[in-house]
């Protein structure tokens, strides 16, 4: 049985986008859900339905980091703005103590669908941070 020991923290973590490790602040993966078909057949003599799996969906990923001068996401945004998205695959490996990957997360024909700016104010000095939503069409999960 797995102990408090065995348990990964979730602040050592890589961003690939497209094959190139990128940093963010904070990620936050997609949901996975199996939509639920019920099904009866005419001749069934039960009067409850059967359910099968029907299509798998995905909520979006999302990333977050602090501005920094780095125009690839903003043109990434820009592309699928203009109606042309770029599709990348997107890897995501939680990493153990020795800085190996522990469980990745692979994302498959992945574009932006939204962009946030920071939220800006005089009266702070925190980060101005940067949020990039991002559409997927599948997703695998690998332990290591």
């Amino acid at each position: 049985m797995a102990g408090s020991d065995d348990l990964i923290r979730n602040f050592q973590f890589t961003v690939s986008l497209g094959g190139e490790i990128t940093a963010f602040q904070e990620v936050i993966l997609p949901e996975s859900e199996i939509e639920v078909l019920e099904y009866r057949n005419g001749s069934d003599v039960y009067s409850s339905t059967r359910k099968i799996p029907g299509l798998v969906k995905y909520s979006n990923l999302i990333l977050k980091r602090g501005l920094i001068k780095s125009p690839e996401l903003h043109g990434w945004f820009k592309q699928a703005k203009q109606g042309i998205p770029e599709r990348k695959d997107i890897t995501v490996s939680i990493l153990n103590e020795e800085h190996e990957p522990f469980v990745i997360w692979k994302l498959r024909n992945c574009w932006p669908v939204k962009y946030s700016g920071p939220t800006l104010s005089a009266k702070g000095n925190e980060v101005a941070i940067e949020t990039l939503e991002i559409a997927t069409e599948d997703v695998d999960v690998e332990t290591v």
